[in-house]
Order: C-alpha cells, then structure tokens, then sequence
C-alpha cells in the first residue's frame, strides 16, 4: 500500500483526518510548517498524538518549496494527496495578504506541478465557504458564482481555478471541499467557538461582530472526516468535483452565546459593528454530497457544541 500524503497534517482538520486514516492502518506521510499563526504548543500536542502511530511519517516541510516538496514526492510516490495545508483567518488575510498567496495559492501549484510529474491519482484540496461570499440566495449551492470578499477567500477560488486547470492537462482527480464553520475538538483557538471559551476563562472582554447578527452553518468535524472518508471510497464520475461541507443549519451568533450559557459558558460581550471582509450570513445546501454519500449522517449543533465544551474542559492544558 502507498503512504498518502496529508499536508498541513497539524492543523486542526488535518489532525483528525491523519488520525482517521491511520486508524484505518493507512501509511501517512504528515508534512506541516508549525508556524506561529496560532498556539505552537497545541499543534505539537496534535504531532504527538499521531507520532505515536507506527504508520506515520512526519516532515517539516513548506509546500512552498518546492525543492523540499519535490524530495518528498520523489520518495514515496503517492496516488492520493489530501492538501490541508493552507495560512487561515479572514481577517488576519486584510492584514498579511502576502501569506496567503505564499502558501494557498503558490504553495497548492507546487502540490498540483509535482502531482502532475509523478503521477498522482487523487487530489482532496481545502476551499472555503467564503468564497461565495455575501450571497443573496441561501442556502448556497455548488453551481453557484463566487464572489470572494477577502484575500483568503481569493486564494481558496484561485484554488479552484488551479484544480480546474490541472483537471485539463493531467489525469489527476480533483474533489474540492468547501468547508463550512468546522468545529469540534483540538479545534483552533482563533475559531470563534474558543474566542468564546478562552475569554471566558481568562476574564477577558469578548467583541461580537455585527452586534451578533451573522449566522453561520457549523459542521462538526467527524462529520467532515467522514465526507473525506466516505469520497475516498468511491470513483466520481467527474474527474473535477466541489462539495460543501455543510450541516444545512443556520446558527446565529446569537443562539451560540445563549446556548454556551447554558453550560455555563458566560464570557463579557462588547457588541461592535460590521467588520470589513466579513460575510453576513453563510449556509450551504448538502444536497450533492448527501446524493453521493447516501447513509452520511450529520451531528446536531446542540449535540457537537456539548461534545466540544466537554474536551475544551478536559484538555485546557494543550492550548
């Protein structure tokens, strides 16, 4: 069996989709930067856990170079890469543009050129939900335009654009996962979820964007791994495919602070206004992926905020 290649293997949904397949007795090969965008310390927490599989390989590797990225190619000769390696946060892409063009959209090239040169199967690539943008019509469709409204989300239809003409010019599968909300445990700590939790431990005073009045379609992450598990199964009919990864519900802000309350979650809120780059209202129609994946199920909000606050309590020391 040939190892599979999992960048950004110490990122959040990374961590749980090595594990899963290395559970499954799959060889992993887990390339990943550890930068310092978020908590070091709860990265090399994630490592350490899959260090203690037998079946994995770990590289500290940039997929932006090439150079490096091309030795590993070179060695393992993969058939399926699943690239999650990818700088995060919205607003911090208004900020350092740069490094979102650095590791989303040079560094996926480098993933699609070398997968090109050495025959690669199977490409899983990370797109995002905010690549839809503020859309007038919900809940969001796969056929419909994009209309990013920040730099992050730029680099994830670049990435798109890329697959797409990778798609052409190679036999390479492409199946692009838009991404809604993931949450749950060993989530980031910059993802609002945890914004909440770790002001409320420290005391600290919690700014709630738009006064409260976004939604968001949160998707527990099991749930997502179990998309990416059950695609890996089955041959598309298409050799270019986008999925959302959506739970099909509509959560305000505002539910999420009262239900946090409710375990007795209860950091200060200061309401501020709308945030430029900032999408109002995002939920995705699972429709295509539940046509694919006829028996996928997916975790209430209630049940995943439950499960999420339960592992933050118990694991505070990995932060």
């Amino acid at each position: 069996m040939k190892s599979i290649l999992i960048t950004g293997c110490a990122g959040f949904i990374g961590y749980h989709v090595s594990k899963l397949l290395l559970d499954r007795k799959y060889k992993v090969v887990g390339l990943d930067t550890l930068n310092n965008y978020y908590s070091i310390k709860l990265k090399n927490n994630r490592l350490k856990n899959l260090k203690n599989y037998k079946n994995f390989t770990f590289k500290k590797v940039d997929i932006n170079n090439i150079k490096h990225l091309n030795n590993i190619f070179n060695k393992f000769k993969f058939d399926t890469i699943i690239n999650l390696a990818a700088q995060a946060g919205v607003g911090y892409s208004m900020k350092y543009p740069e490094k979102y063009f650095n590791t989303n959209i040079a560094g996926f090239f480098n993933i699609c050129s070398l997968s090109r040169k050495y025959n690669v199967k199977k490409i899983f690539y990370a797109s995002s939900s905010s690549v839809y943008g503020d859309s007038k019509e919900l809940p969001v469709k796969e056929t419909y335009t994009t209309n990013p409204l920040n730099y992050y989300a730029i680099s994830k239809e670049n990435n798109e654009k890329t697959a797409h003409f990778f798609s052409k010019i190679s036999k390479i599968n492409f199946i692009g996962l838009r991404f809604f909300s993931i949450y749950g445990p060993f989530g980031r700590p910059d993802m609002l979820i945890y914004k909440l939790l770790h002001c409320n431990e420290k005391k600290k005073i919690f700014f709630l964007n738009n006064r409260g009045n976004h939604t968001r379609d949160f998707t527990y992450i099991d749930d997502a791994v179990s998309i990416i598990w059950g695609l890996m199964k089955i041959k598309l009919k298409n050799q270019n495919e986008i999925f959302n990864i959506s739970n099909k519900k509509m959560i305000s802000l505002k539910k999420l602070i009262r239900l946090m309350k409710y375990e007795n979650v209860k950091p200060k809120i200061r309401m501020r206004g709308f945030q430029k780059g900032d999408i109002r209202d995002a939920y995705g129609s699972n429709k295509k992926i539940r046509s694919i994946l006829k028996s996928q199920k997916f975790t209430s909000f209630e049940l995943g905020l439950k499960k999420t606050l339960l592992w933050y309590r118990n694991n505070k020391n990995k932060f």
